[in-house]
């Protein structure tokens, strides 16, 4: 059991901010992780011993968000406008900050998903590719174009542009 605890409890800040990013809403995040972790030391004897425990939990709470999120896209959003915190009716700030965050953001759910969840496992949680592609269940040369194609789409985007529009970027060419 300490040694479960030793392995797991410095991963779950990362689990977190993966969680607040697939799904944008914390108390939903804190419910996946919860899950995740559940799941996880329910589990815990099914673990290899020489896989690595971060990609094996990564792995957990990637799974149970898709899941969720097609449970959710079945089921359609549900709020009633009474029901809705009043923030989220209020108008957008008009700082700089605020505004490239939201760009940002909609640039980000813009992504296909497949696309949006390499960039998020590389970039954000710092995921080498190979470990990417194992939690992803992926090969290595798949993640590298998906992330390649996201950070292209990543930089129309936040440059106002439209997805049509070729990248600014020096193409390669070949040297024979």
């Amino acid at each position: 059991m300490s040694d479960m605890v030793r392995l797991v409890e410095p991963l779950i800040p990362a689990l977190r901010r993966y969680a607040r990013a697939l799904l944008r809403d914390p108390a939903d995040a804190d419910d996946l992780v919860q899950d995740c972790l559940e799941r996880a030391v329910s589990r815990w004897h099914q673990r290899r011993s020489d896989g690595d425990t971060r990609t094996w939990l990564t792995a957990i709470l990637h799974n149970l968000a898709v899941s969720q999120m097609r449970r959710r896209a079945r089921r359609g959003a549900h709020m009633s406008v009474e029901d809705a915190p009043e923030a989220s009716l209020a108008v957008a700030p008009s700082q700089d900050g605020a505004l490239r965050h939201r760009d940002l953001m909609a640039a980000l759910d813009a992504l296909p998903d497949e696309q949006r969840n390499v960039l998020l496992l590389v970039t954000v949680e710092g995921l080498s590719y190979a470990e990417a592609a194992q939690v992803l269940a992926i090969p290595t040369g798949t993640v590298m174009s998906r992330l390649s194609r996201a950070r292209d789409r990543m930089i129309r985007l936040m440059d106002g542009e439209g997805v049509t529009v070729p990248a600014k970027r020096p193409l390669l060419r070949r040297v024979k």
